[in-house]
């Protein structure tokens, strides 16, 4: 008999890419041997990614409260009656052996459903401070899978399973790609590389980091830039530095090799969502943390302490970064000895195998059943 699984996520690509990692992780342990179904939110990017990437996926007409006062929270009992109704026809038609939520907006009515209807359902939960959904939903979830220790302060320590953030791509053996990757951004041997990267869209408080420090920079030499502005200042910045030389930067809004990226890097600065996390620890690099303050209970802020906490990296307050980030980050360039001490703290932390590891915890889940 085909196993049928559930994977349900999205909003971003932190909630997306995790599940479709899984989804990978599943087609290569059973082959045909597996039928998967998305389950995601109308209107949402997981609409078009998840497809793009070959696999079938279904929309909730489900929405997030806003936390302005606005008429869109006026349909928002709508909506979820809505998506809780459509949750239970897709359940019913599908017939899942299993249901997994990953975060977003369409994770909770589907595995809330699901529990109802006596379908086993596992939580993933990328961050070290669980969210209100997480929390509510493990009551009935058969498995809690995470990243960090010490979650048995929001879940139930007999059914969590740490298995980290499941990531796709590759990041094994940088070393040996480092005299290519400096070649690719057109950068120097000898000199120092920070990366600074904020995502696809891009982040104005790191933009504006190294547009302060930009003068210093290209004059001094002493270290060399990635910069990764991110498509929403994309045009902004095209037009304020289109003529001017930037030795020694390379910038563009997305970076196509990121494993080029973390090769060429000496040290990060970066946002600290679940899955960039999760690649730091993967690629060892001594990173700044400048969480991102608009967040659902300040989640970034949480990662970023829980790594410091055990000398994994360094954080500095958004409010503090346009200041503080580019010269705490050629501070670290400079002091080898903390370099090689954060990169072997963050290394500890990596899973590479986080996919396997929750495919053999669905897995287990199936058949115990």
């Amino acid at each position: 008999m085909k196993l049928k699984i559930i994977l349900s996520g999205g909003g971003t690509g932190g909630h997306i890419y995790p599940a479709v990692s899984v989804a990978e992780a599943l087609k290569r342990r059973l082959g045909d041997g597996v039928e998967i179904l998305f389950v995601g939110a109308e209107g949402k990017m997981e609409m078009e990614k998840v497809p793009a990437l070959g696999y079938r996926i279904v929309g909730l007409p489900v929405a997030g409260l806003q936390r302005r006062l606005t008429a869109k929270n006026l349909a928002l009992p709508f909506k979820i009656v809505r998506s809780l109704n459509r949750a239970r026809a897709v359940l019913r038609e599908f017939g899942p052996q299993a249901v997994v939520g990953f975060g977003g907006y369409a994770s909770a009515p589907v595995l809330w459903s699901a529990q109802r209807m006596g379908i086993p359902t596992i939580i993933q939960e990328q961050n070290s401070y669980a969210g209100v959904t997480n929390k509510l939903l493990a009551r009935g979830a058969a498995r809690i899978c995470v990243a960090y220790d010490g979650m048995e302060r929001f879940f139930p320590a007999q059914r969590i399973v740490k298995t980290g953030n499941p990531l796709r791509g590759s990041f094994g053996d940088l070393a040996s790609k480092r005299a290519e990757a400096l070649e690719y951004f057109g950068l120097k041997d000898g000199v120092p590389v920070i990366l600074v990267v904020g995502g696809s869209l891009g982040t104005r408080t790191l933009n504006n980091a190294v547009m302060q420090a930009l003068d210093g920079l290209t004059a001094d030499g002493n270290v060399q830039v990635i910069w990764q502005t991110g498509k929403y200042y994309r045009e902004a910045l095209d037009r304020e530095l289109s003529e001017r030389p930037l030795p020694g930067v390379w910038r563009g809004a997305f970076i196509e090799r990121m494993d080029y990226a973390f090769a060429a890097a000496d040290a990060v600065i970066s946002r600290a969502g679940a899955s960039t996390v999760s690649e730091l620890s993967l690629v060892g690099k001594p990173v700044i943390f400048v969480p991102s303050p608009n967040v659902a209970e300040d989640h970034q802020t949480k990662n970023a302490q829980a790594l410091c906490a055990v000398g994994a990296a360094e954080l500095i307050p958004d409010a503090e970064a346009v200041e503080k980030a580019i010269p705490a980050a050629i501070a670290l360039c400079g002091d080898r000895e903390r370099c090689r001490s954060m990169s072997r703290n963050i290394a500890a932390l990596g899973i590479p195998d986080s996919a396997d590891r929750i495919v053999d915890e669905i897995l287990r889940l199936v058949e115990g059943k």
